[in-house]
């Protein structure tokens, strides 16, 4: 297996294999230390003073973090180096260096070509608003020092002799020594230079600092090959068909026929870009229009290639895409459960009496366990679960290994939300409200009122979608309006009443309700204090603070957004909306592996094409000009970037970039931007569009898709026996180590053993 060394990650998970690690121990080390005990039947006295005592207590606390956080505890372990790796990984720490890795991905957005302009329309486009030199220089420059002193402390803490095992702290030092050579030749040229290369570096800070998003990278290294083949299937497909679809639609003696062949079978290239836009859809069914309206037999070529390539080959790669990451978090979640395993039983080694002549069973002190669970940093639910389990062993005062592992599976429950006790009332009365105001019947209710007030907005909306605002009459609709959101505010006051107020927040849909009735509330006194109150002959263009007619329209937004509610009750929306929850938490990193993509190429394509696409003269838009005066003064063919109004969609900044890249992932009318660039450039120019497609498209999509598919399958098996109540009651923490914990093994004691005696920086006499 791969080695990976510590470090290479965040407190928010870890990445790489535990595997064979050299066999050379350090011995004199920084950081190592020995323990000598004198042993005596079934106890034993260790001689250490009290600062030993503290260290060991020390290294204890952060093995055990370590261990909830899934970290590599292959780090040094003495006094000062456990402060500064405590320091580092400190949430302060952690978010500033987030910070500074957020701000010089951004500097693109204003560096030249700033996207600091209002519109990235070449026709209307407002001078960009662009920094003077050296600002951007300055903040980067600040951004690299910080690097610098992040990577001197990773250096440091994993020592330097791993330092040249670890990969990514080796490209980290690269990476920052070329940006700081091109920044000084940047300054030196006073901002004048037209390639950055520093740039495309820039996403590999974000990259090094996520253990999670390595892993993707690795999962995506090793789906590839499988990948491949596939690819390499549909390029024989698409090759295939293109030279029959070349066969097919030959130029002929009679010109009425050539229609196929003059828009889309021309030459080769054309031919290859016309059935590989049919491929994701984009030209279905204007590509074979022409020959369809001549003979409607060739209505079968078009469709066995669809069928082929888009229904078959491309779901064909869904399906390997889905089963190669699937084994691939098995194998994650693998490593990580092996690291909390190793962490956890480092813990206990520091704190066990072990000498030469091993004691009759090994044991760690209770009070010792209190001390350090009371200095561990996690979740206060945790640390209670876990004091509680070591308080039972209080009496006898030592805890076994087994006893002191298996405390820390409280780390691998779930959390359960519990709602405080109702209020107790004295009064016979107030307990019979209390019973009908707490049921679950007056939420069905509350429901309903709100699908009634949606259906009241909708149908007024409908009767007055052809008025003008000055020809509205809101009357009917504000005092409809009133008498809901009066509705609403009796059922929060109802719902504090019966369950108290800790009871009523503790419920997140109670929450969202009250503070959009007391939004609703706000504005609808707003709105009698400005317009007093409400008579059929309010003029909706009246103008205070906001017309009444805005106002009026804010409120109805906010009522239809608060008939949301509805999807904790419905036990399919809401493991639905739980799903989408819980992507928004896990797939951070994938998410993070998209930016750097988006980033690279969108930097690409701006050395590329920028500025290369430029409007025909007097084709700039005025704010009372009509599209057809627009395009009278140059012609344009149906359906290409011009006569579709795409000017906006450009590489001349980065924003522009990103958009465009966007808009080219959907693939909806993507071939338009490939021949736009490719008759304002070079027909090269489709490489980029076509690696973008199956960079995005192809690849990252599936990958989504795959995402999606594990996540929903695993929450809808779990809960599938639950009832609406008990999905609404379990706060699901759907983490890929709850989702493969059944399927994962648990390491053996040798095999920790033999892993703590690989520690470089630890070294136990046993």
């Amino acid at each position: 297996m791969e080695t990976e060394s510590l470090l290479s990650g965040t407190a928010n998970g870890a990445s790489g294999d535990y595997g064979s690690r050299s066999g050379t121990e350090h011995r004199g080390a920084p950081g190592s230390r020995r323990m000598s005990y004198s042993v005596s039947r079934e106890s034993c006295s260790v001689e250490r003073d009290t600062d030993e005592e503290d260290l060991y207590i020390q290294q204890a606390v952060v093995f055990i973090e370590d261990a909830i956080q899934y970290r590599s505890i292959y780090h040094r372990v003495d006094a000062r180096s456990l402060r500064l790796y405590r320091w580092y990984y400190s949430r302060i720490c952690q978010w500033g260096l987030g910070l500074t890795i957020a701000v010089v991905l951004l500097l693109a957005f204003v560096e030249r070509p700033s996207s600091l302009s209002v519109s990235s329309d070449p026709r209307s486009r407002s001078p960009a608003i662009e920094p003077p030199c050296g600002l951007t220089e300055s903040i980067e420059m600040v951004c690299l020092i910080i690097f610098c002193l992040d990577l001197a402390v990773k250096s440091y803490l994993i020592g330097w002799e791993e330092l040249r095992k670890n990969k990514w702290l080796i490209g980290y030092t690269v990476v920052i020594s070329v940006s700081i050579i091109d920044w000084v030749l940047s300054v030196s040229m006073e901002c004048d230079e037209k390639l950055r290369v520093r740039r495309l570096l820039r996403p590999f800070f974000l990259l090094q600092n996520s253990s999670l998003m390595k892993k993707t990278l690795k999962c995506i290294k090793r789906t590839l090959p499988e990948i491949a083949s596939v690819i390499l299937l549909l390029a024989l497909h698409l090759c295939l068909f293109t030279m029959i679809g070349m066969l097919l639609f030959a130029k002929t003696e009679d010109p009425k026929k050539n229609g196929e062949w003059e828009l889309h079978f021309r030459n080769l290239p054309n031919s290859l870009t016309s059935l590989l836009v049919l491929l994701t859809t984009a030209n279905n069914p204007d590509v074979m229009i022409p020959a369809y309206s001549q003979n409607r037999g060739y209505a079968i070529f078009f469709i066995t290639f669809s069928v082929i390539g888009t229904y078959c080959l491309m779901n064909l790669l869904t399906a390997i895409i889905y089963n190669q990451f699937r084994g691939y978090l098995l194998m994650s979640v693998q490593t990580s459960i092996i690291r909390r395993r190793l962490g956890i039983r480092a813990a206990f080694q520091v704190l066990s009496c072990q000498g030469a002549e091993r004691p009759v069973e090994e044991r760690v002190c209770v009070d010792a366990v209190l001390t350090v669970m009371s200095r561990v940093k996690m979740k206060t639910y945790y640390r209670a679960a876990i004091t509680t389990v070591a308080q039972q062993y209080t009496e006898v005062s030592y805890m076994n290994r087994e006893q002191f592992s298996k405390m820390f599976d409280e780390l691998d429950k779930d959390c359960i939300k519990e709602h405080p006790p109702l209020p107790q009332y004295r009064s016979p009365a107030l307990q019979r409200l209390q019973v009908i105001f707490s049921h679950y019947y007056l939420t069905i209710l509350g429901n309903a009122v709100a699908l009634a007030n949606v259906v009241c907005i909708c149908t007024i909306l409908v009767l007055n979608s052809e008025k003008s605002t000055a020809e509205r009459d809101n009357f009917i609709l504000e005092i409809i309006n009133l008498c809901f959101i009066l509705y609403y505010l009796f059922e929060m006051c109802v719902k504090i009443f019966a369950f108290g107020w800790i009871g009523y927040l503790s419920y997140r849909n109670n929450i969202f309700d009250g503070f959009l009735t007391i939004l609703l509330l706000a504005l609808q006194i707003t709105i009698f204090i400005t317009y007093r109150l409400p008579y059929s002959q309010w003029d909706p263009s009246t103008h205070g603070v906001m017309s009444l007619w805005e106002m009026v329209r804010l409120v109805n937004m906010l009522i239809v957004f608060r008939f949301l509610r509805i999807i904790p009750d419905i036990k399919l929306m809401a493991l639905v909306a739980s799903t989408l929850l819980d992507l928004v938490k896990n797939l951070r990193a994938f998410a993070g592996i998209l930016v750097v993509v988006y980033y690279v190429f969108a930097v690409f394509g701006i050395w590329l094409f920028e500025g290369a696409i430029k409007p025909p003269p007097g084709t700039s838009v005025l704010s009372n000009t009509s599209m057809q005066n627009i395009t009278t003064n140059f012609s344009m063919e149906c359906g290409t970037y011009e006569q579709l109004g795409y000017w906006p969609n450009n590489f001349d900044d980065f924003a522009a970039a990103i958009i465009l890249l966007y808009d080219v992932m959907i693939v909806n009318n993507w071939q338009a931007f490939m021949d736009a660039y490719s008759r304002y450039t070079t027909e090269w120019s489709k490489i980029y569009f076509v690696c973008w497609w199956l960079t995005s498209s192809v690849m990252w999509v599936n990958l989504f898709v795959a995402l999606i598919l594990e996540n929903f399958i695993y929450k809808w098996d779990r809960s599938h026996s639950c009832s609406v109540t008990d999905v609404d009651r379990i706060r699901y923490e759907t983490s890929v180590q709850f989702m493969f914990r059944e399927q994962v093994q648990e390491p053996t004691e040798e095999e920790l053993v033999c892993q703590l005696h690989q520690h470089p920086h630890l070294h136990l006499q046993w």
